[in-house]
């Protein structure tokens, strides 16, 4: 359990409000009893949960299955359909369903809605019991799995051209062209019954537990929150004037839009992102819901996915098929600590009703983001596959996953995060500890791509521990320095610092880097910088540019038995490798006379050649590829005239030697004087934690430090003793890992101030 987590809404004022009853409740009631398959859903009493909580009772309403469907949202759309369509024909909200099947057969109305899942199947039902066309709109990329259970309810499934918000928008704009009926429980311009009719039909169920419960007083309801609807409709009931039972929200970390909303005083609309709580993914609450959940919520709070996971098992235990979703008030319940249950007002004789939502559904295990111990967490993320897609002969997943589990972790504990993907699939993420103003700004960056795992000897995936290390890919290069500056991150909540602290967690360094450069054009900057990639704990003050370049070396094709007609282009381009190869040894022999600069000299290599079609004729063209390490002073300009120089002459010695010459990509070389102010307060920093003074000193390689001084951001290259970086087995050193976090902390306290 971190220290750091969000904390719990308190709203005191919450106990006196009191909320105008659903006039049509029993209306509503009535409705829903004459449906084929209506019955009171359970409600199951967790006597063991209850003693361990401290309370009198515990029970919960189970909406696994209600009117034929795994989720409690037909109960809501089922009201707000029938009203709509009874409103358009002009007959009585008392009118029988076979009437009204009968009045749509002479006259159809289409049903439209857009949906991530439950509430599309839902309208799709009604559409089946109304015998009306329906057209659900899904958000692209939505699961099979989902769109095959909507059509098998009968519907017809659209799939967007973005998100869900797309969906929205164009199952809009079908129902406006074909006449028909949008049922969305999301309030807009023209949209606004529907919603409000929705939240009426889960008077139901409400009106259920009064029942089930014989009058007996309910001291507290807890409710999970998405869009809000159900919260609504559950806050209204248990508001009414003579009741004072306290109300308790609950949603995913990554989508806390209403807690976000309380402890603002208004209504936020924020990014969310991946949850297996999907059914509670909204980024923004209905219009109509924030007043009543403003005004009578008691308690709001928000959990993670792997308490969702739990908690679901739990409940599964007792017998009952639930979901995350439907897990989540239990989850929540489990949450509150003792001072918690004080201001709900809690003892031994309180009565608890936990609102179940969803059935069972598949997912992928999720992480648990509760540890801010550092070994624990370099575990978690080595576990977590995200090898480069643009590396090995099959390409790895990517980023995303290790990038929602690091969104996950930073909404976990209430840090501001920033999810930045302007190349798809590509994410990097941004996390934000701010000042109080007038200090200097810190970034720590750590790259969250791996090489591939392919020639890995074990499980490349395994975090285990043994000697002192942590083995597995990306243990060294770079998830323990990552979860060093994320451990960083968390503890600057606590320290009160004037400037802010900022965590690029950033995708593509194994490859091209694109993940640093996203951060940069995003805006983001910092007074100083680290870069935790393994150092075996020396401070890399300098290092390394690079820049490659590709030479096509032309011939002319002709058959194997006409030299009079062909030119050979790879024995051409053979002079050039000669020339290339003196290059080489003469950069080494120019810096060794100087005196070789801290990071080495510059040097030049042929990485790759192709040319060539078959081996009975003369090949047209040899294309070679060039890797050069530049030094401070050189550019790719610099480095390119010196090629274009040796393939000029060769152009005028050898005969028929033509060629083209091309600059592929550049990185700049790093450097920052020895005696600059942040390079000596890491090496204090770093020497208390060590109990050493460590090296401050060039590498030859490239990191992405060259593209934050680019911009103008100084600092350093720090990281953990680490081996067998991209090798078939990798480890780092786990005293090196906690020295490394702990000074991470004290740098902060220190430059932030």
């Amino acid at each position: 359990m971190t220290i750091h987590r969000r904390p719990v809404y308190f709203n005191p004022a919450a106990r006196s409000w009191s909320a105008e009853p659903f006039q049509s409740a029993e209306l509503v009631e009535n409705f829903h009893r004459k449906l084929k398959g209506y019955q009171k859903s359970p409600l199951v009493s967790l006597d063991g949960v209850a003693k361990e909580i401290g309370v009198g009772a515990v029970n919960v309403k189970v909406e696994t299955k209600r009117l034929g469907l795994p989720a409690i949202e037909i109960l809501g759309t089922s009201w707000a359909v029938f009203r709509a369509v009874t409103h358009q024909l002009g007959l009585p909200l008392e009118s029988d369903i076979e009437e009204v099947k009968l009045r749509l057969s002479e006259r159809p109305i289409a049903l439209f809605a857009a949906t991530q899942g439950s509430h599309g199947r839902a309208v799709a039902r009604m559409g089946a019991i109304l015998a009306v066309p329906v057209e659900i709109y899904v958000p692209a990329g939505l699961s099979a799995e989902a769109i095959a259970l909507i059509k098998g309810e009968g519907a017809t499934v659209i799939e967007a051209k973005g998100d869900y918000t797309a969906a929205i928008v164009e199952a809009q704009a079908a129902s406006q062209l074909n006449k028909g009926i949008l049922v969305q429980d999301v309030a807009s311009d023209g949209h606004e019954d529907i919603p409000q009719w929705i939240v009426e039909g889960y008077s139901t169920m409400m009106r259920e537990i009064d029942d089930q419960l014989s009058g007996q007083q309910i001291d507290l309801v807890v409710c999970p929150v998405g869009v809000g609807s159900l919260a609504q409709a559950a806050v209204t009931h248990c508001k009414k004037a003579g009741r004072p039972s306290a109300f308790m929200t609950v949603e995913p970390d990554t989508a806390g839009c209403l807690w976000k909303g309380l402890t603002r005083g208004e209504p936020a609309i924020e990014a969310t992102s991946a949850t297996i709580m999907e059914g509670l993914q909204c980024g923004t609450l209905s219009n109509a819901a924030w007043p009543p959940l403003k005004s009578g919520t008691t308690a709001s709070l928000t959990i993670s996915d792997y308490e969702a996971h739990l908690a679901s098992l739990e409940l599964q235990s007792f017998g009952i098929a639930s979901g995350p979703c439907g897990a989540a008030a239990l989850a929540a319940l489990r949450r509150l600590d003792e001072s918690d249950k004080a201001r709900l007002g809690l003892n031994q004789n309180s009565v608890i009703v936990l609102l179940c939502t969803e059935s069972t559904i598949s997912y992928t295990i999720p992480k648990d983001v509760a540890t801010d111990d550092v070994v624990s967490l370099t575990q978690t993320l080595v576990q977590i596959d995200s090898s480069n897609p643009d590396l090995g002969s099959t390409g790895g997943p990517g980023e995303t996953a290790i990038a929602q589990y690091i969104t996950a972790w930073l909404q976990h504990r209430d840090i501001e995060s920033h999810w930045i993907e302007p190349t798809p699939t590509r994410p990097s993420v941004v996390g934000i500890v701010r000042g109080s103003g007038g200090g200097k700004s810190l970034m720590f960056n750590g790259h969250i791509d791996t090489v591939t795992l392919l020639g890995y000897d074990g499980d490349p995936l395994s975090a285990e521990i043994a000697n002192g290390n942590i083995y597995g890919r990306g243990t060294a290069d770079m998830k323990s320095g990552l979860a060093a500056a994320m451990v960083a991150l968390a503890s600057a909540k606590g320290l009160k610092l004037k400037g802010d602290v900022i965590l690029a967690a950033v995708a593509d360094e194994e490859a091209e880097s694109i993940g640093t450069e996203h951060v940069l054009q995003a805006g983001w900057r910092a007074d100083a910088a680290i870069v935790a990639e393994p150092t075996e704990m020396a401070i890399i003050n300098s290092h390394k540019g690079l820049a490659l370049f590709e030479v096509d070396i032309y011939g002319l094709a002709a058959h194997g038995s006409r030299p009079d007609l062909g030119i050979d282009a790879i024995c051409k381009a053979g002079y050039f490798l000669v020339e290339l190869d003196r290059h080489a040894q003469e950069l080494q022999n120019r810096y060794g006379q100087r005196g070789k600069p801290d990071v080495g000299a510059p040097n030049i290599h042929a990485s790759i050649i192709k040319g060539g079609e078959e081996v009975s004729s003369y090949p047209a063209q040899c294309t070679i590829s060039i890797e050069r390490r530049t030094i401070a002073g050189e550019t790719a300009i610099t480095v390119r005239a010196e090629l274009l120089s040796i393939l000029e002459k060769l152009a005028v010695t050898v005969s028929n030697f033509k060629f083209d010459l091309r600059s592929i990509f550049a990185r700049s070389p790093y450097s920052i004087a020895r005696d600059h102010a942040f390079v000596n307060l890491v090496v204090e920093q770093a020497t208390k934690s060590t109990g050493m003074a460590p090296p401050v000193r060039g590498e030859t390689y490239w990191t992405d430090m060259a593209l934050l001084s680019d911009v103008g951001i100084p600092g350093v290259i720090w990281g953990p003793k680490g081996y067998g970086l991209h090798s078939k087995t990798e480890w780092v050193e786990i005293e090196s890992v906690r020295q490394l976090a702990e000074a991470f902390v004290a740098i902060e306290a220190d430059f932030c101030k």
